[in-house]
This record gives structure tokens, sequence and C-alpha cells, in this order.
């Protein structure tokens, strides 16, 4: 999981900003200390910087020259100044990319998707995650995760609960979910496709979730997101 560090002295733009990447599986820090940022980084260790340039004490520049002299993590400034010469300086002074607000957080993810894959490579390819509730699903990887367990599914149970975790709370059919575990080299019968389930509900037991998949008779499954309320 990445970690990313807001360096925002607006305490409700820092949880608002927080709260948005957190639903989508990162960690996130706010910094407290703004006459010790660097302090701050070094104790928390973050994948990536999110960083304003108008800052308490000294700028944003400032602190991303310092953090350069500890880390090469990449460093994303956020700022209300939109000319071109903060933009170059934001560069120049170790940045890696630049936004301006105010800014969607589509744009902001999107943002933060390319610079983690352009600085950790493949890694970064195989580390999206999918999240509902609380429940995280780590693409490419074939691993559930919830409340900090990780356990690793085959890849039948896997492109199952994916797809049911697509379609929470909804009926999915068995044809669609046969559909699912259909490749060019093995043919997928009714039978496995039950196997399968069950199996996938004995793996969710061992991440304390139960009864979340309902059998629905004559139709197919629903993935019901009671996981927070057991």
């Amino acid at each position: 999981m990445y970690s990313i560090m807001v360096v925002e002295d607006d305490k409700k733009i820092t949880e608002l900003i927080k709260k948005a990447l957190e639903r989508y599986g990162y960690k996130t820090y706010g910094v407290e200390d703004f006459a010790n940022i660097k302090g701050e980084f070094i104790k928390n260790n973050p994948s990536l910087v999110l960083m304003d340039i108008n800052l308490p004490f000294y700028d944003g520049f400032y602190w991303c020259r310092d953090i350069r002299t500890v880390s090469n993590a990449p460093i994303i400034f956020i700022s209300a100044r939109d000319s071109d010469m903060d933009q170059v300086m934001a560069i120049e002074n170790g940045g890696d990319d630049y936004i301006t607000k105010p800014f969607s957080y589509d744009l902001l993810l999107a943002k933060i998707k390319g610079v983690i894959r352009r600085a950790y490579g493949s890694y970064a390819e195989s580390s999206e995650v999918y999240e509902v509730a609380g429940l995280f699903l780590h693409m490419n990887q074939n691993v559930v995760e919830f409340l900090g367990k990780k356990i690793e599914l085959s890849k039948r149970e896997f492109q199952l609960l994916n797809t049911l975790l697509k379609n929470v709370n909804k009926i999915v059919s068995r044809e669609t979910l046969l559909e699912v575990l259909w490749n060019d080299t093995d043919f997928v019968d009714d039978n496995i496709l039950s196997v399968n389930m069950t199996r996938l509900r004995k793996r969710l037991e061992e991440v304390e979730i139960s009864d979340a998949i309902e059998t629905k008779r004559g139709q197919g499954y629903r993935l019901v997101d009671n996981w927070n309320q057991q």
C-alpha cells in the first residue's frame, strides 16, 4: 500500500484530501509540525508527498529542496498559484508535478497514479487497489485485504470476488459469473462455479468475513456489504 504525506496548513482541505485518497486504498498522513516538515517526512517515510507552496515558516519550494537531501520520493505541488513561473520553480526545486487549486479529485488521483507509476515502475501497476466499505482488492496480485489482514486468492476466486464486489448488493447471474471464469483453455460448467463459490466463502472467513455471499436460487449470487457490521 502506498502512503501519502499531505503538506497543507488548511486542516479542512487536508482532511478532504485524506478522505478521498483513503477511499482508494492509500495510507495518508497530515503534517502537524510545519517547522519540521523534513523531520515528519523522515518519521513517516511516505511513498509520495502532496506539497502546498504557501506554508508557515518556509514555503513549499524550501521544503521540497530539503526533502530532496534525503529522498527521491515523488513530490506533487498543489497550489492556488497558477503562474508559469511557479510551476517552473516547482520543477526546478525538485517537484515531479503541479496541480492548481481548485482541482478535481479525479485529476488528483490520475496525477498520483501517473507519478507513482513513473517512480516505482511495474510494481506500481500491480498495486492498483479497489475498495468497498473497507474491503480492499489488490488488483493483479489476487490479494484481498480486510482490517489489515491480507490473503492471496486463486485466480478464479479472485475473478469471482472482483465481479461480485463491483456489483455489490446486486444479484449477479450465474451466466455472467460463468463468463467471467471462461477462458480459451478451460471448460467451465455450473458445478465448477458452485465449487469455486464455496471456496471463496471459506477464504473470506479467513479475513473474518462470513455470510456475505448470498445464493439467489434460480438467479445467481449477491455480495452484501455487511462485513462492517459483523
